[in-house]
């Protein structure tokens, strides 16, 4: 079995840098907002989508995530915490697995960064991200560049994630998705994208797949 792992929400806790990041983007856009906005929902769709709502034109947007990312590749990429329980499962995946790679929204080089800060790479046969404009972010179209670049078969391989766009990408391509309740979606969103299985700890996971 080929195991597919989203990461923010997922393997690692992303919200203190990714909230920082969007405020200092919208703050230097001189957009306001409601300070009680609930920003780490927006953890897990394509950065252009979230700035697409909070600013609300395209270019503005676009503008917002070159202010983003000026923060968050130099600060925000490690306000980031490792969930716990993620290395012991994926020490007892790696044991059993075909493969494992990562398959997230973020962009490539940021998702690399991550990973490796963390020393999970030994893990990781590859990091699947988005490009720094825009493509391969949503998770249908991604799935369908892993599936066809690692040559794997849909019936061989399981999608883990946090959000909805994790279980309707895998959906679409006819992969099992297995849903986490630690991250940023509730049981409600998962189940009705089509989770095939919930866990509630790291530690499920490993049994959802190869028992």
């Amino acid at each position: 079995m080929h195991v597919l792992f989203d990461l923010d929400g997922t393997l690692t806790d992303p919200k203190e840098g990714f909230v920082r990041s969007i405020r200092f983007a919208l703050s230097e856009l001189n957009i306001e907002f409601e300070s009680d906005i609930n920003l780490e929902s927006y953890i897990g769709p394509p950065l252009h989508d979230t700035f697409k709502k909070l600013c609300g034109t395209d270019s503005s947007a676009e503008n917002a995530i070159l202010l983003y990312r000026e923060r968050y590749a130099d600060i925000g990429l490690f306000e980031n915490e490792l969930y716990e329980g993620i290395q012991a499962c994926l020490d007892q995946i790696f044991s059993t697995a075909d493969s494992i790679h990562v398959v997230t929204s973020k962009p490539t080089v940021f998702s690399r960064r991550i990973i490796e800060h963390f020393e999970l790479d030994q893990y990781f046969g590859v990091v699947f991200g988005s490009n720094l404009n825009g493509t391969l972010s949503d998770k249908t179209e991604l799935l369908d560049h892993v599936l066809k670049s690692q040559g794997i078969s849909p019936q061989d391989a399981v999608m883990i994630g946090d959000r909805r766009f994790d279980m309707i990408g895998a959906k679409n391509h006819g992969i099992k998705a297995l849903g986490v309740l630690w991250g940023y979606g509730s049981e409600e969103e998962l189940t009705s994208a089509g989770a095939d299985g919930l866990c509630a700890h790291p530690m499920e996971i490993y049994d959802q797949i190869f028992k």
